[in-house]
This record gives structure tokens, C-alpha cells and sequence, in this order.
């Protein structure tokens, strides 16, 4: 898999999933997580389903996160797993339907570790805080995180608490691919956020 940039993860958006994943394809936005922590399974797959209709044609893929069945089910494209889901070459034997599959690592030694399973791109995080999960990872910082994307062998994608303050940072440290949460989540525009970010890229 080659680098991809802006990667959107979608939890609660205010503007719904639907209008947050139409915006996402408009601005070309090329790799969108479904990420529904708690939600039912059928919730979920009828979820991604919709995703998947509203991406058809254009070049965003749709990830479901930590669910393999769902994301089999539903069609989607890929699926992302953390340390303690069903592990990678478990994902890729049991469904291999599903074309992409990430994992999320949290320090150096996960990041090594990886090469050995061969995930298609690793997430790297969390940089700075986030309230995102109930019981976050620790905290790496800039550095630790250029660390871990240096060792990556595959797309490593920087997560945590990046947007339009903290993204020229982390771009500086040698970041490829990178990873919004609130940024657009909380945005009554979403298109209007992608961009800002976007322009926020292309001028470092």
C-alpha cells in the first residue's frame, strides 16, 4: 500500500455519517474509518453499507473499525484492528474478502513488531491527548511518534489529537499520513474542515 495522507475517522460526527463521508469523498479524502464504539453489529454493517455507496466510484476506501465480521458483511473495504482484537493474519485467513487491514500501535516495539505480521499501514498514536477513548493509550509526543513512522516498514499513519494547530508539527517530523478525529467530527461543515486541513498541508 502506498502513503495516502489525509486519513478521516468518523465517531459521532455532528453532521452524520452519511453528509461527513459525502464530504470526504468530495474533497478526495482517500482512506475514511467507520469507528462506532458500542454500537450494535447490525447498526454498524448497515452503517458502512451506506458508506460504501456514497464512496462507489470515487478513490475513498471505507474501514470498519475493530470489527472483521461487520466489515465482511457490510463490504467494506478494510478493517482496522487495535493490539488486543483479532490479529492480523487471524483477520486475513478468516475474511479474505477484506482488502485492507490496519492496526493500531501505541510505541516503538509495536511498531517493529508489526513488520512481522504485514499489516497494509499501522497507526501511530496517540501524538498529543485526545478524549476519544474511554481509557486512553499513553501519550507518545512528536518525537517518539517520528520514531515509530521511521521504523514502520509499511504507510504508518500519525492519530491523536492532530488538527489544524498541532498538524504543521507533526508534518515537520517526517509524517506522511495523518489522522483527524474532532477536527471534522465536531464540525457542522465537514467539507469546510477537510479543506482547512488540507490547505494547512499543502503549505508546510
Amino acid at each position: 500500500m502506498t502513503d495516502f495522507g489525509f486519513y478521516l475517522v468518523m465517531t459521532d460526527p455532528a453532521a452524520g455519517y452519511e453528509r461527513c463521508c459525502e464530504a470526504a469523498v468530495k474533497a478526495g479524502v482517500r482512506m475514511v474509518q467507520l469507528r462506532m464504539k458500542g454500537a450494535p453489529r447490525g447498526e454498524v454493517v448497515a452503517t458502512a453499507r451506506r458508506l460504501m455507496d456514497i464512496a462507489r466510484g470515487s478513490q475513498t476506501k471505507i474501514i470498519v473499525n475493530d470489527d472483521p465480521a461487520a466489515a465482511a458483511e457490510s463490504g467494506a473495504d478494510g478493517v482496522h484492528v487495535g493490539q488486543d482484537d483479532m490479529p492480523v493474519t487471524e483477520v486475513r485467513e478468516r475474511f479474505p474478502q477484506i482488502g485492507i487491514v490496519g492496526l493500531s500501535t501505541h510505541n516503538l516495539a509495536q511498531a517493529a513488531a508489526s513488520a512481522a505480521v504485514r499489516p497494509d499501514y499501522i497507526g501511530v498514536g496517540p501524538v498529543y491527548a485526545t478524549p476519544t477513548k474511554k481509557i486512553p493509550d499513553p501519550t507518545l509526543g512528536v518525537a517518539k511518534a517520528a520514531e515509530m513512522i521511521r521504523a514502520a516498514t509499511c504507510p504508518a499513519v500519525a492519530i491523536g489529537g492532530i488538527d489544524a494547530s498541532t498538524l504543521p508539527a507533526v508534518l515537520r517530523a517526517g509524517a506522511r499520513n495523518w489522522a483527524v478525529v474532532r477536527a471534522v467530527c465536531s464540525a457542522a461543515d465537514p467539507y469546510k474542515a477537510i479543506m482547512d486541513l488540507l490547505a494547512v498541508e499543502k503549505a508546510q
